[in-house]
């Protein structure tokens, strides 16, 4: 974790109480990361509240900024906005532990945590999984739904006919 000790959020010698901190992100950001991104020029602000107590800490998550995109269906570049907000509970224990998503545990010795991964986590959620530019006209739109609108083998007459009476079922509620 050498590699991301620039987000550490140091709690020890903090009094109780809330905290902000804040992290610009950027492109060397994501290169700490050995994956391959589905954007670039990120622009990203992350502040992080954290309310320190006692036994846990509570931090608040929360990112803006824009990414640049290519456009699925024309390959144009856009901006996209990013916006998304996590809240994650942090308390003390034996060890590591990050097997639940909404809660984790570090080693009571710790007097950092490092919100990386989360940073990371919250902006690759916000990023659309069809990418549309905003720029394309209606009519474009209105092609691709005419010509592009079921999957394959999806329509109404490839179903199976058992399916029928659960469809009617369902149609009911």
């Amino acid at each position: 974790m050498d590699k991301f000790r620039n987000y550490d959020v140091v709690f020890s010698g903090l009094k109780n109480g809330k905290h902000e901190f804040r992290f610009e992100i950027s492109k060397a950001f994501f290169q700490l990361f050995d994956t391959e991104q589905e954007f670039t020029e990120p622009h990203i602000i992350a502040d992080v509240l954290m309310d320190k107590h006692t036994t846990f800490l509570e931090f608040w998550i929360k990112t803006s900024g824009t990414v640049n995109l290519i456009c699925d269906i024309s390959n144009e570049k856009f901006d996209y906005p990013i916006e998304n907000e996590i809240k994650v509970l942090v308390k003390f224990g034996e060890e590591y532990d990050d097997s639940d998503e909404e809660v984790i545990t570090i080693p009571t010795a710790d007097h950092a945590f490092n919100v990386a991964q989360l940073i990371y986590e919250d902006v690759m959620l916000s990023i659309p999984m069809k990418k549309i530019s905003p720029n394309l006209a209606d009519e474009d739109l209105e092609i691709l739904e005419k010509f592009g609108g079921e999957e394959q083998g999806e329509s109404d007459q490839d179903i199976d006919p058992r399916w029928d009476i659960l469809k009617k079922l369902k149609d009911k509620n």
